[in-house]
């Protein structure tokens, strides 16, 4: 506890107004967007942009501008849902950089930063990928709700069951442990930065890509939803009831799979 202290006393007052702003920023502005797609189409032009960020050319073939504004709703998304869990690993190794003195600390912040963001970006990739194929398939709806119950179910279920493994609950440790993380998996310089946040972001990958998921089954622009997996993530990573509600939330989503399921 007093390294921890420690590492977080060493990160000056304005270096930490000037961390959580900027994570407040990006976080409003992600929301102002995704919010911006889901209810305000201001023109017939703005409308079809719309339709193709959020991926609904379900009538046609995508273009590679479909693939793009696909690809950056998802990424804008991932960086809404999870910057303010990112919070307390970059106050940490600022802290830890200001404590070592070393050159350049700033800017391996904002290194660590962008490794952690550039996993969620390959996720958004490979969730882009997924969309078009279940779209392929007339799979997803024009709401991009699962078309059929049964898919619904097997995701559902299959994010639940995996809130439950020992593998959720390892990466879950190591996202809730930054001063554990920074000491085993010290980096020096700018590469390591980069590398140390990628790895931490693999992590956090690793704990909550299921969660995302159920996006296909309730709607990937369900704003409710979305909001509700972010208090979600936000709970698991940082306060004491955070292993215990990956359990209950697991059990919970297994419950309203087979609900899903027996409706049909």
């Amino acid at each position: 506890m007093r390294s921890a202290n420690g590492a977080l006393a060493a990160v000056p007052t304005r270096d930490r107004y000037i961390i959580l702003g900027c994570l407040a920023i990006i976080t409003g502005l992600s929301w102002a967007y995704l919010v911006h797609l889901a209810i305000h189409p201001s023109s017939e032009l703005e409308y079809a942009r719309m339709m193709a960020a959020m991926g609904m050319a379900v009538d046609r073939p995508w273009t590679a501008v479909d693939g793009v504004l696909t690809f950056a709703m998802w990424a804008v998304m991932m960086v809404g849902m999870m910057s303010g869990s990112a919070a307390p690993m970059l106050l940490f190794f600022a802290g830890a950089q200001a404590k070592r003195q070393t050159r350049g600390g700033s800017s391996h912040v904002l290194l660590f930063g962008l490794g952690y963001l550039a996993v969620w970006a390959g996720f958004s990739a490979m969730a882009t990928f997924t969309q078009w194929t279940l779209q392929r398939a007339s799979l997803l709806s024009d709401t991009l709700a699962a078309s059929k119950p049964g898919v619904a179910t097997v995701i559902v279920v299959i994010a639940g069951v995996y809130q439950l493994t020992p593998f959720k609950s390892a990466c879950l440790s190591h996202c809730r442990s930054p001063l554990g993380f920074l000491m085993t998996r010290w980096r020096e310089g700018a590469t390591g930065a980069f590398r140390m946040g990628a790895t931490h972001g693999l992590f956090c990958l690793g704990c909550c890509w299921a969660l995302m998921i159920v996006l296909f089954a309730v709607g990937v622009m369900n704003l409710a939803w979305v909001a509700a997996l972010t208090v979600l993530v936000l709970i698991e990573k940082l306060t004491p009831a955070g292993f215990v509600l990956s359990r209950v939330s697991g059990l919970a989503m297994i419950g309203f799979g087979l609900s899903l399921w027996l409706k049909t």
